[in-house]
């Protein structure tokens, strides 16, 4: 299982080239727009009709990558600058001395290793239940993965501690605003909504998120050729500084560093900070480490193209997955496929409808893997059915929340998914063998909880 999957690359592209395909088979077909909740892209609900036929030919196939780059322009700068700047970070050798001090207190007890690992994932997860941390992933990967290796881990417990733990974090938001409130918003509810039952699926989800990355962490630790990355070990490397004193330059460093993280939180949260401000913060963050450690200009130069030539893949593929969208809306099938999925749900059960529901929209985070612009063109649609079936709209916001933070650590076609995937030098057949049975138990927990909740 999972082992002829071939590169992230070629995956992507792949389906790049199918969805050109269902442009011809799949029947073209819009809902009617207006502007709601700060978006201009708001479906009205029951104004689906077909229209004129949009098929997408090798030409307009060759064209989607470049559009794709215009459209992911903001994440791409973010990808590549911040990677840039992340390598200046680390030239200085202030998180590598850090990282050291921090196992040496941590010591050989695993109850130590526990308490450190598990402050993190349930750090990383708040930030998804705030603020719906998503791309930051990318960057904090950069510091996690060497982090996990230090500790005698390896590169799939260093991506899980950020990208999984907010993921999973971001399914149960409470007072995420970019696709919680918007979905929220739409679907006629005040903002923040069903905050005690959120907290309550956040904590249960959080707490399996924990004691399944620590299990494996665990197993690799006592058997290293368990890890499923096991002969791929050492492909990710962590640019270092080899003088390792632990001076006041770089303590000023590790301070500065530790300022970022608490500030994205709050700047994301309270200040609407989306990746250009939090793009800046780090780019910032790594030209001042350069001057406090008083790099050389060429220096700087170097590790600051290095940072960014590493990034290069994941903005490739960051760039091809952005080009799918392009494709199945320029060639107007998205809506069909929304139409013809949300017409299954009538007509059953209140348990079933609600969890057809969650199972809708994972299928439709696959073409829109964006949280807010699949709630804008979901909610819509999704909100009146749930009063037509007897479910609150509520249960309806849950099963879309649910579903997008599922299955956005999964879907080839997220950008941020493969992006971290590549920077982590980690193939999309071994992701899917370490985390299939963690979304199988993911999906039956949130499965158990819609039912629980339409009662």
């Amino acid at each position: 299982m999972f082992k002829k999957i071939p590169d992230t690359l070629i995956i992507v592209f792949s389906i790049l080239v199918v969805m050109t395909i269902l442009t011809w088979v799949v029947p073209a077909g819009e809902y009617d727009r207006i502007s709601a909740a700060g978006r201009n892209d708001v479906v009205v609900a029951g104004s689906y009709h077909e229209v004129e036929s949009s098929p997408q030919n090798i030409w307009n196939l060759l064209q989607a990558p470049f559009k794709g780059f215009t459209e992911a322009s903001k994440i791409l700068a973010f990808v590549l600058l911040v990677g840039g700047a992340f390598a200046l970070l680390m030239a200085t050798g202030a998180l590598d001395v850090g990282l050291k001090k921090l196992i040496l207190i941590a010591g050989n007890k695993r109850s130590s290793r526990v308490m450190l690992l598990s402050l993190l994932i349930f750090l990383f997860s708040l930030c998804g239940f705030t603020f719906g941390m998503s791309e930051e992933s990318l960057v904090f990967i950069l510091f996690t993965i060497p982090m996990a290796y230090r500790m005698g881990y390896d590169s799939i417990v260093g991506v899980a501690i950020p990208f999984v733990s907010s993921g999973i974090g971001g399914a149960a938001a409470a007072y995420n605003p970019f696709s919680v409130g918007v979905a929220m918003d739409i679907a006629g509810l005040p903002f923040p909504s069903g905050v005690a039952e959120r907290t309550i699926l956040w904590l249960i989800l959080t707490t399996l998120c924990i004691v399944f990355i620590l299990r494996y962490a665990f197993i690799i630790e006592k058997s290293p050729e368990k890890s499923v990355v096991f002969n791929l070990k050492t492909t990710f490397v962590a640019a270092a500084n080899n003088n390792e004193t632990f001076n006041l330059q770089r303590i000023i460093v590790i301070l500065l560093f530790i300022t970022t993280l608490v500030i994205i939180p709050f700047g994301a949260k309270d200040w609407d900070w989306g990746v250009t401000e939090i793009g800046a913060v780090f780019l910032l963050l790594g030209l001042l480490s350069a001057f406090i450690m008083r790099m050389k200009g060429s220096d700087i130069v170097h590790h600051f193209v290095e940072g960014a030539k590493g990034m290069m893949t994941a903005a490739l593929v960051i760039c091809i997955s952005r080009s799918v969208l392009v494709v199945v809306r320029d060639g107007h099938i998205i809506d069909t496929i929304l139409f013809n999925l949300a017409s299954t749900i009538q007509g059953l059960p209140k348990e079933a409808s609600i969890s057809l529901m969650f199972v809708v929209q994972g299928v439709i985070n696959f073409f829109i893997p964006s949280g807010s612009g699949q709630a804008a063109i979901t909610m819509p649609i999704m909100a009146p059915l749930a009063d037509l079936l007897d479910i609150s709209r509520n249960s309806a916001v849950m099963a879309f929340q649910l579903a997008a933070g599922y299955f956005d650590l999964i879907i080839p076609t997220s950008g941020v998914t493969m992006g971290v995937l590549s920077v982590a030098k980690i193939s999309y057949n071994i992701w899917l063998k370490w985390i299939w049975k963690f979304m199988v138990l993911m999906c039956l927990v949130a499965i158990i909880a819609l039912m629980v909740l339409v009662q």
